[in-house]
């Protein structure tokens, strides 16, 4: 009889460290798409773009109509956390408030995402 696995658990026997922990984003980005040399920039990028995506989709069918603000929002949001990572900016040091008010999204295994949505009709 298989036994089941919970997210804690697989997440620790596919990315090598616990949910939550340090490198844990890193490690399962770097894995993206079963390839151990797809580049964690790019595959970074997709995440955000995959996700901007998403958000667009919900809005259209709950708008009944095409949305597309959160794909390119997302994207750039992406770029400028592939070009801090390679530019090695880091807010780490400051406290958890501080980081909150600047959206720090240069640490992708730490990063804090606050979404706020405001649909004006």
């Amino acid at each position: 009889m298989k036994s089941k696995l919970s997210l804690a658990q697989y997440v620790k026997k596919r990315n090598g460290v616990p949910l939550g922990a340090s490198g844990s984003m890193t490690n399962m980005l770097s894995r993206s798409f079963g390839a151990a040399s797809f580049p964690i920039s790019l595959a970074t990028f997709l995440t955000f773009l995959v996700s901007g995506a998403l958000h667009d989709l919900a809005v259209s069918i709950v708008e009944l109509k095409t949305i597309i603000f959160f794909t390119p929002w997302f994207g750039l949001m992406g770029m400028i956390v592939v070009v801090s990572k390679r530019a090695g900016i880091s807010h780490g040091h400051v406290s958890w408030p501080v980081r909150a008010l600047i959206k720090d999204q240069t640490k992708q295994d730490r990063h804090l995402y606050i979404p706020l949505y405001v649909i004006v009709r």
